[in-house]
């Protein structure tokens, strides 16, 4: 049978028939359901968080597998909902949205237009053209200010009827550096893929002469890495004592980078890093070991978030840089060397020897060999204008900054200024960089003998470059320097022309020091000692050489270590120059590979005249390296199982074994062990692993080798470059 049907406008069914018989029973019940029908209200089956668009247009697609849906502030993102009943009638029916922040909320009206409202506070709208009335649409826009955290939200749809029908969602709001209204607006797109969404980089350590490039996992993405940061937030002094302040104040990235600033390390609160200075880590994981922030947040996390044992300078730092990336806000981390610990902010340092070459740790104020923190970019409406941009924070707990142990954020402009009126903490990082370095022969409490360095501290500043596994100089940001360059200096020029670094006061003689080459495991460690008679009488003099082991930062009351010494009379013609080259032999430093570091000392004496003049370096020793090599790095795509090689020639003069470690996120889940048999000097050996890439981008595949018969992990790493299949 064929018939029509046509609604009056009273809704009543009439039944034009069109050609056979037909039951009207059955016409009737059908035209009761459907006036039933639409008698009906809609009701809410379910809402869609778009995750997949909404995470794509984010920048957030890494942080899919946390199962939430992660979006920044500044930009729109789209929730769908389902209905049930009727559908929805723009011209009747209306929806509004509730935002909650712990106890703090907004609410707004969904309006109908075709691009969002006003970026100062939040809003919701639907696209008309784009309405779909079983399942609208709707885009919230959190302001570019608008609070870091874990936020749930009710949309409500208020029918003709009355009703009011609800669901509800959560969603994570974190920092924009794409947006221009946001305070970490970052301008350059390599500048956003290295500093915020790059998971894995390199820590420089060492001497400016024998750079040491540290593969580090930030491990952005790895399972539990997101939650941990962001209760960080949640258990820092600061929320559990004014939860509502609390939030409020996250809408800024000053006040965000002092929380995590502070929360990094244990010293004040529940903070991750439990920091350890002295030769005994038995209690927990010496700070060496560490290869990426994953293990680190997960383990604090699963512990109750008890402090996990232990760290030091580059660990603090490099989980800083995690958790800053995650939060949206754009982080590097960087190494100054020779950085000065002024206790007494007299921006000198005091370093002292015995008349035999020994270094005495007899001061307050101290020089680490080298020093890691973190730069994160950011606006700095606090402070005035001219001093937006990198700004220095240092989680490592060495002063008080407003009763807590924290620095920063100290505008790098501004310790190039010597601006040391303004916040946070510019003076202390200042001296850090530029303090000067006073050098004293003592005997018995009796000064003799003084020279001033103006150069040392802060002789070099590095991060590492954009897109490209190698040291960027950024020592012309923090401090004037003579010859300005962006290349190292200190790596490309002679050791004799760089590396010597006092002059004695002396009257009569002239000493310095300077190493032939940068000192590489399994090689003599060479250097000359030069020294000048600038009189026209012959000299006497006593010539002690020594050299002590020590660790990278020194310690109070440390004794440093001499594991190597030389002592001898000299005779000098007037006006002579003599060379004295030296060397330390490999059985001589057996375990001081890698992240020790050696003083290197010559102290004269002229017999007649009692004037002493000093020369010193300090240096480390390059470790071997660790080679991976991996056979078609073009074809390297998601989902598809790759093999690299990892390969190491022994060059000690005697055997060694080990644990070798493998590991890469996005590329390998969890980690890889093998063990490494003794190995004779000069043999190599190599090892095949599998690794399958979860996600496009550049990845880095590391590998460490741990040595069972000296105290050395050698290292090595390679950037893998995952590209779209």
């Amino acid at each position: 049978m064929n018939f029509l049907t046509a609604v009056t406008a009273r809704g009543e069914a009439n039944v034009y028939i069109a050609a056979g018989g037909v039951c009207m029973d059955t016409v009737r019940e059908a035209a009761v359901k459907r006036k039933e029908a639409q008698m009906e209200d809609l009701s809410i089956q379910n809402v869609d968080l778009e995750e997949s668009e909404n995470l794509e247009r984010h920048r957030t697609q890494g942080f899919g597998s946390s199962g939430a849906l992660v979006v920044r502030r500044g930009a729109p993102f789209k929730v769908s909902v389902q209905l049930r009943g009727r559908a929805f009638n723009p011209r009747t029916d209306s929806m509004g949205i509730k935002v909650m922040l712990g106890r703090l909320f907004v609410t707004m009206p969904v309006t109908y237009s075709r691009q969002r409202g006003s970026s100062s506070g939040w809003t919701a709208h639907v696209d008309p053209d784009g309405l779909r009335l079983h399942k609208p649409s709707v885009s919230i826009c959190p302001p570019a200010s608008a609070s870091v955290g874990c936020y749930r939200f009710q949309l409500c749809v208020f029918t003709t009827s009355g009703q009011e029908k609800c669901t509800s969602g959560k969603f994570i709001l974190l920092c924009n550096p794409w947006c221009q209204e946001d305070a970490v607006y970052i301008p350059f797109e390599d500048q956003r893929e290295e500093y915020v969404h790059n998971d894995a980089g390199l820590l420089f350590m060492g001497t400016p002469m024998n750079l040491v490039s540290r593969p580090w996992s930030f491990d952005l993405y790895e399972p539990g890495v997101l939650e941990a940061c962001l209760n960080m937030l949640q258990i820092s002094p600061q929320h559990q004592t004014k939860s509502r302040l609390d939030y409020l104040n996250r809408s800024s990235p000053v006040y965000i980078s002092r929380v995590v600033s502070a929360m990094i390390n244990s010293e004040d609160d529940r903070g991750v890093l439990k920091g350890n200075w002295s030769d005994d880590f038995k209690q927990g994981v010496h700070p060496s070991m560490w290869s990426g922030s994953g293990d680190i947040l997960r383990q604090w996390a699963q512990t109750g978030y008890s402090p996990v044992k232990y760290g030091q300078c580059w660990v603090f730092a490099a989980v800083m840089c995690t958790v800053m990336r995650v939060l949206g806000i754009p982080c590097r981390v960087v190494t100054n060397f020779n950085s000065a610990h002024d206790t007494n902010s007299n921006l000198v340092i005091e370093e002292y020897y015995s008349e035999t070459g020994q270094k005495l740790n007899t001061s307050k104020d101290s020089i680490w060999n080298f020093h890691i923190w973190v730069e994160c970019w950011m606006a700095r409406g606090d402070l005035g204008s001219g001093l937006d941009g990198w700004q220095v924070l240092d989680p490592t707990p060495q002063e008080r900054s407003g009763g807590v142990f924290c620095c920063g954020p100290a505008p790098v402009k501004a310790i190039r200024d010597r601006r040391i009126d303004l916040l946070y903490d510019v003076p202390f990082v200042y001296a850090e960089v530029n303090a000067d370095v006073h050098r004293i022969v003592v005997s018995q409490g009796r000064v003799l003998s003084l020279s001033k360095d103006t150069e040392r501290v802060g002789s070099l500043i590095c991060t590492k470059a954009i897109g490209f596994p190698r040291v960027h100089n950024i020592t012309g940001d923090y401090k004037q320097v003579k010859s300005p360059t962006s290349t190292l200096r200190s790596v490309r020029s002679t050791a004799s022309d760089n590396s010597t670094l006092t002059r004695g006061p002396s009257e009569g003689v002239l000493v310095s020091l300077h190493l032939d080459k940068a000192p590489v495991a399994g090689e003599p460690i060479a250097f000359t000692v030069k020294i000048m008679n600038k009189q026209r009488v012959a000299k006497k003099l006593k010539v002690h050489l020594n050299a002590q082991v020590k660790e990278y930062n020194p310690r109070p009351a440390e004794e440093l270590k001499t594991f190597w010494e030389s002592h001898g009379v000299l005779q000098l013609a007037p006006m002579e120059v003599k060379l004295l080259s030296q060397q330390i032999l490999p059985s001589q430093y057996r375990d001081l590979v890698g992240d020790k570091m050696i003083n290197l000392a010559a102290v004269l004496q002229d017999t007649a005249s009692r004037e002493h003049a000093l020369a010193s370096e300090e240096f480390n020793i390059a470790s071997p390296q660790i080679l991976i090599q991996i056979a078609d790095e073009k074809s390297i795509v998601p989902n598809k199982e790759q093999a690299a090689t990892v390969s190491f020639t022994n060059p000690f003069p005697h055997p060694v074994g080990g644990t070798l470690t493998v590991a890469g996120a996005g590329l390998i889940q969890g980690k890889l062990h093998f063990r490494l048999l003794p190995l004779l000097p000069g043999r190599r050996v190599e090892q095949r692993i599998a690794f399958n890439p979860s996600m496009v981008g550049t990845k880095m595949l590391q590998a460490s080798l741990t040595l069972t018969d000296i105290s050395t992990t050698i290292r090595g790493f390679k950037m893998v470059a995952v590209n779209n299949s």
